[in-house]
């Protein structure tokens, strides 16, 4: 799951971050549907520095968010087929959820616009 330390208001944007935590279930437990949030592994990411209102701004974060969910969501395997999966869709609810508690709408319309072009 990802949530931010945000609804601070734009003043206090330099301030806040954005924190990525493995959303999906901790890759090779078997019978285990999320990981549980304590335990999670998570990852700051901060746009104090960004004016999310451009989109030059919205993609600079959009690519940290990104990198952020590869660090914490690993593939440690490749060939393991089921631990690629899960460690995808860790980065894929991860990236979705940072998104979302950021609230902006440009960042939003950049990750809508990259959802559609893969």
């Amino acid at each position: 799951m990802t949530s931010a330390t945000l609804n601070f208001g734009a003043r206090l944007r330099t301030t806040v971050a954005c924190t990525v935590l493995a959303a999906g279930a901790a890759i090779g437990a078997v019978g285990s549907a999320h990981a549980n949030t304590a335990d999670a592994p998570a990852l700051t990411v901060r746009y104090g520095d960004l004016n999310l209102s451009t989109e030059e701004g919205s993609l600079v974060l959009y690519g940290r968010i990104v990198a952020a969910a590869r660090q914490v969501c690993v593939i440690d395997d490749i060939r393991d087929l089921r631990a690629f999966h899960v460690a995808k869709v860790c980065r894929e609810e991860a990236i979705a959820r940072a998104v979302r508690d950021v609230n902006s709408p440009m960042l939003a319309s950049v990750y809508a616009a990259r959802l559609r072009h893969g």
